[in-house]
């Protein structure tokens, strides 16, 4: 079954309590929130703030998509924030091992967000620890992106992965996701969209 987790990156910012009251009534499954530092990626977007408001205005799940480099020293914050899933680019830190571990300790589900330039061989290592995988169909950093076909294939190696060795993560699609998109999305594995 597919979940689907609208992004509020491109929602008005003055409207954002009905923005994100308009997803809880449409269905939504989770609320995908990207926080952006300005380092990890050229644009800045969101901090720990943004999630404790919304964490106040809805139920629904926070996918909370930490673009920031370095991880570790906020992640205390996005965790007292209210998130329910917290995802970082490996890359963006000396030691994800440690962060992943921090976040599962503190009774939150761990993910890894992979870079289209990032290969799956490049975080397999970290497969077996994470709940949440998430391939970047998109450049991380702005919104409006054209869909990357050649990362469907990650999609697919993740599934593989997670079939042969029993591994218990969802697979998200993050960037330019369309219906037409969606469906070759969910046929090679994924099952939420981002």
């Amino acid at each position: 079954m597919i979940k689907i987790s609208p992004s509020i990156l491109s929602a008005d910012i003055l409207k954002l309590e009905e923005e994100v009251k308009l997803l809880d009534k449409n269905g939504a499954d989770y609320i995908h929130i990207d926080i952006m530092d300005g380092h990890y990626v050229p644009n800045i977007t969101f901090g720990p703030n943004i999630v404790r408001s919304i964490r106040k205005i809805t139920t629904k799940i926070l996918d909370v998509h930490l673009m920031i480099q370095p991880v570790n020293p906020y992640i205390d914050e996005f965790i007292k924030a209210g998130s329910d899933i917290i995802s970082f680019h490996p890359e963006a830190d000396v030691n994800p091992d440690e962060i992943i571990s921090k976040i599962i300790d503190a009774n939150i589900k761990a993910g890894i967000a992979v870079h289209p330039r990032v290969k799956i061989s490049d975080i397999e290592y970290l497969l077996k620890k994470v709940q949440q995988v998430i391939v970047m169909t998109v450049t991380p950093g702005f919104g409006g992106q054209k869909f990357m076909h050649d990362q469907v294939q990650k999609i697919k190696d993740l599934y593989d992965i997670r079939k042969n060795n029993n591994y218990n993560y969802e697979i998200a699609v993050d960037g330019g996701v369309n219906n037409e998109n969606a469906k070759i999305c969910k046929d090679n594995g994924a099952n939420v969209l981002a």
